[in-house]
């Protein structure tokens, strides 16, 4: 979903996968057509591997942290309303 509650469209969810995919592929061939020694390879691929994974992690908790914010905006707005409507009844 983006920021106005809408879902993606399909169309963008197949381009964000279809890019992540086409860029992974183009990273590990160039790994793999590198002029280096096998461990060096497998060190490259591991920090690649690695940096995709804490990307993933830090995207996740990027959007966590901003959706629970998003809550407890709402949870204390409908606090404030109701002490607003206690105190509109007893004026």
């Amino acid at each position: 979903m983006n920021q106005n509650g809408q879902p993606h469209s399909g169309a963008w969810v197949t381009f964000t996968y279809a890019s992540f995919a086409a860029s992974a592929f183009l990273v590990a061939l160039g790994v793999f057509f590198l002029p280096i020694d096998l461990w060096m390879k497998g060190y490259l691929t591991m920090g690649i591997v690695m940096l995709i994974q804490t990307c993933v992690t830090l995207t996740k908790t990027v959007r966590d942290n901003h959706e629970s914010s998003r809550l407890m905006n709402r949870i204390e707005d409908a606090k404030a309303e109701r002490l607003l409507m206690e105190v509109s009844k007893a004026a």
